[in-house]
C-alpha cells in the first residue's frame, strides 16, 4: 500500500527553500516590487529575509502564496 501523498503544494518545502527558488526566478528587484518589504528591498539577504518572515505572518503568506502560483504555472 502506498503512503498518500500531500496535497499541500508547501508539504515539504522550507521556508529558506521557497525564498532561494523565488529569489533564484525573480530576483530580489522583482521580488521586492511585488512583495514591499525592506528585507527585499534594502541589502537583501537570505537570512536576514528568512528572520523577518518567520517573525512576520503575514510576509510569509504572501511569499508562500507567490511561490504556489509561481509552481502552478
Amino acid at each position: 500500500m502506498d503512503k498518500p501523498t500531500s496535497k499541500d503544494p508547501l508539504h515539504g518545502k522550507t521556508l529558506q527553500m521557497i525564498l532561494e527558488h523565488l529569489v533564484n526566478y525573480y530576483g530580489w528587484d522583482h521580488l521586492g516590487t511585488k512583495i514591499n518589504v525592506r528585507c527585499f528591498n534594502e541589502n537583501p539577504s537570505i537570512k536576514s529575509s528568512l528572520t523577518f518572515l518567520r517573525k512576520t505572518p503575514w510576509a510569509r503568506k504572501k511569499v508562500e502564496d507567490m511561490y504556489v502560483s509561481l509552481i502552478g504555472k
